[in-house]
């Protein structure tokens, strides 16, 4: 989502950054008692932040719009075929 979009009401994650394989830095924040993952950004993609949906109160009611890193995903892993796929990330929209 849009980061301009989204607003942390309380508390403060943790964050881990590492170098991609695309040469971009990848930022995970989570929750600093429980370790559960919240958030996950991109270098290549400042504008917009990924909200993990286990991380909402409700999540019944999001729809995923694609799935994405399908290249490396396990084989009990079973993907709606009616969602877009990528290999590997899709290209983030220009801001």
């Amino acid at each position: 989502m849009a980061r301009a979009a989204f607003t942390l009401t309380a508390g403060q994650p943790s964050a881990y950054e590492r170098v991609a394989d695309s040469g971009n830095i990848a930022r995970r924040e989570f929750c600093p008692r429980c370790g559960t993952p919240l958030f996950a950004s991109s270098s290549a993609g400042p504008d917009f932040v990924g909200i993990r949906a286990s991380s909402l109160d409700d999540p019944r009611w999001f729809r995923p719009e694609a799935n994405v890193w399908v290249g490396s995903a396990q084989p009990w892993d079973c993907m709606d075929p009616a969602i877009a796929s990528f290999e590997k990330n899709r290209r983030l929209p220009r801001s």
